[in-house]
């Protein structure tokens, strides 16, 4: 079975209202990583990811730059130790 890495990211600055979860469900897609992403109450955008390892750190170097109109002021991360379900999705 191949090595996988799982990670809980939180991302601040402007990552609201500005496609950052919908950007990053469609790069996590193509990057065939699992995990979501939603939301916070104050302001910051959690991720979660698993997969192949260098997969996982092409999304994180990603979230530092978002789509368009985001801008990242800080990605913090930790190990995470629960596995995703298979898939990438929007998390409420």
């Amino acid at each position: 079975m191949p090595e996988r890495r799982a990670i809980r990211c939180l991302v601040a600055g402007r990552v609201q209202r500005v496609g950052y979860r919908a950007a990053t469900v469609e790069r996590a897609g193509r990057l065939r990583l699992d995990g979501s992403v939603r939301n916070l109450a104050d302001g910051r955008v959690e991720v979660v990811i698993a997969g192949e390892p260098d997969a996982v750190e092409s999304l994180v170097a990603w979230l530092w730059s978002g789509p368009p109109g985001a801008e990242v002021t800080a990605v913090a991360l930790e190990d995470w130790p629960e596995t995703p379900r298979p898939g990438f999705r929007l998390a409420r």
